[in-house]
């Protein structure tokens, strides 16, 4: 990559140069960014995977715009010129670049080509040039049978002169800098009538005006989606007026003394290129930036909510009964074992119209005892309330804890062809309720099957540029998936598929050849799987776990390639590396001459991650599952009362507030404006003070129960 976009990408990040370039080229070598994270450290100098994303997005943006670059140099071809070249070579702003190329480009039959092609250009250029000073007689000379009369010359005049302001590169960002900072303004159209409960939604952008350059991201996606509806109409603050005289005065009328009727003809000639052809270019380009930022600032709202969801404590191997609340049609259970397997499923009708509690406790009592059940996952769903209230009247083994958890998804998951393939005999019903509970046990396992947009987190992910959503979210995945680890002989094709570097193709060829051959015994085995050659083999091993294999290291995230390191410290304490790892005594020693084993390859910060993975080989990162409980106080909307403090559950963060689930079947919502920052100053957004599945002490600040919202304001976090 050209040395002018490193430095760009380092400005913007404000990460050094010389790690962006290191970044750059171990991308461009083929490395995944959860490898280049954990195992390149000396060469980013410690860059975490959240920037070397930024860094690979960045990187991807200035590939396209050389791309684009050699398209339009092969466009122009005989027209290029040596300074033509050097301003297309120089360029970094792709909306400038299309602006140099605006007036070499292909393009229909306009209004100024119909009047060269009438004769009337040397009088546009002499008026552009300050050489006619009587515009309307030296019009005459040019009447004709196609310009019958002074007027329609001068307008044909115009037509020309007016295009040359439109394809002026210094023209067009002149006028893009002066409205960048102008304001947006959304009214309503004659569509969004007041009974109209669809127009309604955009009730608040009806009379709404707000600088365009600093619009949060719900709000400009919610505007323009209000005019896509049909029922927003959106227009920059621009005054024709000033933006003409700012134009004439400068392209223009400051350098001689142009006679007056010349200086009419070329503010005429202005005014009508900003109406016609500059105003609603730039608008359309400021609309498109602000889309966007807007739609990298949501992506990054939907990529942090979505880490902390797959990220979230899992219970682990447990005998676990899933519950799916329902009404009319009843409950569904199953019963798992310690590795998810479906053993049993029924369902009980505990609630009205049936009211069959006292069979349904018998039931429940029954499969507890018979699969010997060592936790009970909830579905956050309908009836879900009742049902906590149904089970703790069920006396529980000892140990066992009741779960809520969440259902976003899991319908479909169970219609989907993953589903079908795990249980193609059982309705979609059962296959939901195994979700339910496997998401308790291990919910990066799970929700991997699960298309991210279907997880009910983010904020307005199907408004988005969804190109760039898929890209995200796909990374995120793989950079938990990775963070986490994943045993090769016991993992699922979905969860394997996103393990740096593998894929659904190699995937598959891991399953396979697992099945065919049985378990992995070693790391180096995995180069036997077909197409899995060197190259994947280095991105994926230090992912993968093999626990009671014939090498102790393959059950930890130490890669292969620091093997030889590792047996170096070993041999240094005269044990072998099996007595080494979680020897904490041994390992002291070891951090305290740790430099003694630096070199050129592996570095401190590298050893330094190598000596806290034997001090606690393939621990999971993620904290283990809490309980929680709802107030015995509150069951519906109706029960709130403003002042009270309740526990509650954040169920989604985005820009302008967290939604919390306090167990009345409505989520609340924390805005923003109520938050304040780790320095105590109002926040800006939600994201980063509050996360998913946090328990959080709110307070009912407002219950509107004909528009069923609920408003809170934060207590405390981390509640007991």
């Amino acid at each position: 990559m050209l040395e002018k976009y490193i430095k760009l990408i380092a400005k913007e990040l404000g990460e050094a140069e010389w790690k962006v370039a290191n970044c750059v080229e171990l991308l461009g070598e083929g490395n995944t960014i959860p490898f280049i994270s954990r195992y390149r450290k000396e060469q980013t100098g410690g860059l975490d995977d959240v920037t070397i994303d930024e860094i690979a997005r960045l990187a991807q943006v200035y590939d396209t715009l050389e791309k684009r670059k050699e398209t339009i140099l092969k466009s122009i071809g005989d027209r290029l010129t040596e300074e033509l070249r050097h301003r297309i070579d120089d360029c970094t702003d792709a909306h400038l670049l299309e602006d140099i190329y605006l007036p070499y480009k292909p393009r229909r039959r306009t209004r100024a080509q119909i009047a060269r092609e009438a004769g009337v250009e040397p009088l546009a250029l002499g008026i552009l040039a300050k050489q006619v000073r009587h515009p309307e007689k030296a019009a005459q000379q040019y009447v004709n049978d196609q310009l019958k009369t002074v007027d329609e010359v001068l307008a044909a005049a115009r037509d020309i002169i007016a295009e040359s302001f439109n394809e002026r590169a210094d023209v067009r960002a002149d006028l893009r800098g002066y409205l960048h900072n102008h304001e947006l303004i959304s009214t309503r159209t004659k569509a969004a009538a007041d009974d109209d409960p669809e127009a309604m939604n955009y009730k608040a952008y009806f009379k709404h005006r707000e600088s365009i350059n600093r619009i949060p991201a719900h709000r400009m996606l919610a505007m323009l989606r209000g005019q896509e509806e049909g029922y927003l109409r959106l227009h920059l603050d621009a005054n024709v007026e000033k933006c003409r005289e700012k134009l004439y005065f400068r392209y223009y009328g400051k350098e001689g003394n142009p006679g007056f009727q010349q200086s009419e003809q070329v503010r005429m000639a202005i005014e009508d290129c900003l109406n016609r052809l500059l105003l609603p270019s730039i608008e359309h380009d400021l609309l498109a930036q602000a889309k966007a930022r807007a739609d990298l600032a949501s992506v990054h709202v939907f990529s942090d909510n979505l880490r902390q969801l797959l990220l979230a404590p899992p219970v682990g191997q447990k005998r676990t009964l899933a519950v799916d609340p329902g009404y009319r049609n009843g409950c569904k259970i199953v019963c798992l074992d310690e590795s998810g397997n479906l053993l049993h499923h029924e369902i009980i009708y505990p609630h009205p119209p049936q009211n069959e509690k006292v069979k349904s406790i018998v039931a429940v009592s029954r499969m507890m005892n018979e699969y010997d059940i060592q936790a009970i996952a909830i579905g956050n769903g309908t009836a879900s309330r009742e049902t906590e209230d149904f089970f703790k009247r069920i006396p529980m083994p000892d140990g066992c804890r009741t779960y809520l958890v969440s259902e976003d998804g899991a319908s479909i998951y169970s219609a989907s062809e993953i589903a079908r393939e795990e249980f193609p005999e059982e309705d979609v019903t059962v296959r939901g309720s195994v979700s339910i509970g496997r998401r308790l046990m291990d919910p990066l396992a799970e929700l991997v099957k699960i298309d991210p947009k279907s997880l009910g987190v983010g904020q307005y992910q199907h408004d988005v540029d969804q190109k760039l959503l898929k890209e995200e979210l796909d990374h995120v995945v793989e950079q938990c998936v990775s963070m986490v680890g994943v045993n090769v002989n016991t993992a699922s094709p979905w969860l394997l598929r996103y393990v740096a570097g593998i894929g659904p193709s190699l995937a598959g060829a891991i399953i396979a050849w697992r099945s065919e051959k049985g378990p992995f015994r070693s790391r180096e085995e995995l180069l036997k799987v077909p197409r899995l050659g060197p190259k994947v083999y280095q991105q994926c091993a230090g992912f993968l776990r093999i626990a009671g294999g014939d090498q102790p290291l393959d059950n930890s995230a130490v890669h292969p390639e620091a093997y030889a390191v590792v047996d170096k410290m070993a041999a240094s304490l005269g044990i072998p590396v099996a007595q080494l790892i979680g020897n904490k005594e041994k390992i002291n020693l070891l951090e305290e001459r740790i430099a003694d084993f630096a070199d050129e390859r592996f570095g401190v910060p590298t050893l330094q991650d190598i000596l806290a993975e034997l001090a606690k080989p393939g621990r999971d990162p993620r904290q283990p599952a809490g309980a929680f409980a709802f107030s015995e106080e509150i069951h519906e909307i109706e029960d709130l009362v403003v002042g009270m403090e309740v526990p509650g559950l954040v169920t989604n963060v985005t820009d302008f507030g967290a939604f919390v689930n306090i167990g009345v079947h409505k989520e609340g919502l924390i805005h923003t404006s109520t938050l304040r920052d780790k320095k105590g100053r109002p926040a800006t957004q939600a994201s980063g003070l509050l996360k998913i599945n946090e328990q959080v002490l709110v307070r009912v600040v407002s219950v509107d129960l004909d528009r069923n919202r609920i408003g809170l304001q934060l207590v405390s976090k981390f509640i007991g």
